[in-house]
C-alpha cells in the first residue's frame, strides 16, 4: 500500500532535501519549471499514435495490471515499471539522478505530502498544457488540493485516503460502550475500556506526522501556510489547540497503547481486541484482510469522530500522485499513461486490485457504493469512506519541506508520549525546528 509507514533513515531524507531546496535556489522566480508550455492536449493522441517508451517509477503494486492493459491497448508503447524503492528510498534515487542530469524516469510515484517539494524544485512539470486543470471536477477536493501547486498541476491523483474510524464492533459491544461520534465521546469511551479491562486501549499511539497533522486538519487547522517559497508555521491556531485538548488527556491518563503501528504487536493488538479503534484512510480495509485475518467479522468502519457535534468534516490520510519528471524524454506520452492510469480505464484495473480511488465518478457510482465487505460483517464500508471523500475540510497546505519536518518529528513531537514534556509545548518544539531548517535553506519563514 501507499500509505503504510516506512523506515526512512534520518540521513536519506536530509539529503533528499537539500536536493531538493538547491534546485529550488536554482530556478528564477517567473519560470513556472513547465516544459509543457508548448504543448497541447492534441499532441497527447499524436505521442499515442507514434508511439515510444515511457520508464514509470512506482512501488503501487495495482499499477502492474494497469501497465499490461495500457500495452495491450497501445502497442506501440512500452512501459518499464519500475520499483526503485518505497517513499523517500525512491525520493532520493529520483532527487540525485535530476542533479546527475541523467537517469531519471519519464513518471514518478510521488506522495502528496511530498509533491510541492519536486513543484518548487522544479523537476516535476506542469500538466496544465496538457488539459490537466480540465480535470479538477473529476477528483476529490483533498488529492486535488496536493497536486494543484502554485497555480500549476504538477501531477494526477492516484488514490486517496479519506479518513473514517474502524472500530472493533465485538469489544464495544461487550463493554456496552457507544461508538464514539465526537472526540469528546471518544476520550470518554477509552475511560470506559480502560477501565473495564486494564489490558485493552481504544488506539494506540506514540506519536506519528501524519496522524496529527490529518487531526488538525480535521478541526480546522491551519499550522502550515505556503505562497512560493513564502512559508509559515503556526501550531498555535485554534484548530491545533482542538487536538491537543483532547489528545493531551489521552496521552496524560495513559489511554493509548504504546505500541508503534505495523509492528507485530500491533497486529496482534488489533487481532485480540487490545486495540478497538483505528482512526486512517479509507485504503486500511485491505491490511485489515491480509494482516488480521482472524478478526473477520469483529471490525466496522464508521465516520471519524467530530470535534463539534453535528459536524461532518474529515481529512485525508495517505495517498499518491503520478507526476511527469521535468526530465521525461516524451512529455506527451508520459502525460498518456499518467492520465490513463489515474483518471481512464486504469483506475477501474487499480479498484479491482484493491486500491482506493480518488476519482468521483468512481467514489459516487452505485456499484462502488453497494461493494460489501465481508470482514467488515458485509457493510457498505464505502458509503462511509466515500462521504468522507466529499468532506475533506478545505485548505490545508503541507510545508515545501515536508519530508525533512516529518522526520524530526519523533524527536520533537514523539518527546510528549513518552516524558512530562506538554502536547502543546513538543508541537512549538516541532515549529521552532521547521522554522530553523527552512530558513536554512532559503525559504522566508515565519512562525
Amino acid at each position: 500500500m501507499t500509505n503504510k509507514p516506512l523506515r526512512r533513515s534520518a540521513q536519506a531524507i536530509a539529503v533528499l532535501c537539500a536536493a531538493a531546496l538547491s534546485l529550488t535556489a536554482c530556478g528564477s522566480s517567473d519560470d513556472s519549471g513547465s516544459g509543457a508550455k508548448a504543448a497541447d492536449a492534441g499532441s497527447v493522441e499524436a505521442a499515442l499514435k507514434k508511439g515510444g517508451t515511457v520508464t514509470v517509477w512506482a512501488w503501487e503494486p495495482t499499477l502492474k495490471q494497469v501497465v499490461t492493459d495500457f500495452q495491450a491497448k497501445y502497442p506501440k508503447v512500452k512501459v518499464k515499471l519500475v520499483n526503485a524503492g518505497t517513499g523517500n528510498d525512491q525520493y532520493t534515487a529520483l532527487q540525485n539522478a535530476v542533479q546527475a542530469g541523467s537517469g531519471a524516469p519519464d513518471v514518478a510515484q510521488i506522495e502528496y505530502y511530498a509533491l510541492s517539494q519536486f513543484a518548487l524544485g522544479k523537476s516535476v512539470t506542469d500538466l496544465s498544457a496538457y488539459g490537466a486543470k480540465d480535470l479538477s471536477k473529476a477528483y476529490s477536493p483533498g488529492p486535488w488540493n496536493s497536486v494543484a501547486v502554485n497555480g500549476g498541476v504538477y501531477a494526477l491523483p492516484m488514490d486517496s485516503g479519506p479518513m473514517a474510524m474502524f472500530f472493533n464492533k465485538k469489544v464495544l459491544d461487550k463493554y456496552k460502550i457507544a461508538v464514539p461520534t465526537t472526540w469528546d465521546e471518544y476520550l470518554t469511551a477509552a475511560r470506559a475500556l480502560h477501565k473495564a479491562d486494564p489490558k485493552a486501549y481504544i488506539t494506540n499511539d506514540t506519536g506519528d506526522a501524519g496522524f496529527v497533522t490529518s487531526l488538525i486538519w480535521q478541526a480546522g487547522g491551519h499550522p502550515y501556510t505556503v505562497d512560493g517559497t513564502k512559508v509559515n508555521v503556526d501550531f498555535g491556531d485554534a484548530g491545533t489547540k482542538k487536538f491537543t485538548e483532547v489528545w493531551q488527556k489521552l496521552i496524560s491518563e495513559k489511554l493509548l497503547a504504546p505500541i508503534t503501528s505495523w509492528s507485530d504487536q500491533w497486529y496482534k493488538g488489533l487481532a485480540d481486541g487490545t486495540i478497538a479503534t483505528l482512526s486512517t484512510g479509507a485504503w486500511m480495509p485491505a491490511n485489515f484482510v491480509s494482516g488480521v485475518p482472524s478478526a473477520s467479522g469483529d471490525w466496522r468502519a464508521a465516520p471519524l469522530p467530530q470535534w463539534q457535534a453535528g459536524q461532518t468534516a474529515s481529512a485525508e490520510n495517505g495517498g499518491s500522485s503520478l507526476a511527469v519528471m521535468e526530465a521525461a524524454k516524451d512529455k506527451p506520452l508520459a502525460y498518456a499513461f499518467v492520465k490513463y492510469a489515474n483518471k481512464d480505464a486504469g483506475v477501474q484495473a487499480r479498484i479491482k486490485g484493491g486500491a482506493f480511488p480518488a476519482t468521483t465518478a468512481d467514489l459516487n457510482s452505485q456499484a462502488f457504493l453497494d461493494t460489501e465487505f465481508p470482514y467488515f460483517g458485509g457493510q457498505k464500508a464505502n458509503e462511509i469512506f466515500a462521504k468522507s471523500a466529499g468532506n475533506v475540510a478545505k485548505g490545508w497546505s503541507y510545508l515545501p519541506y515536508q519530508v525533512y519536518a516529518n522526520s524530526v518529528f519523533n524527536d520533537t513531537v514523539g518527546k510528549a508520549y513518552v516524558s512530562s514534556t506538554p502536547l502543546s509545548d513538543a508541537l512549538g518544539t516541532w515549529q521552532e525546528a521547521s522554522v530553523k531548517y527552512g530558513k536554512d535553506q532559503g525559504f522566508s519563514v515565519g512562525g
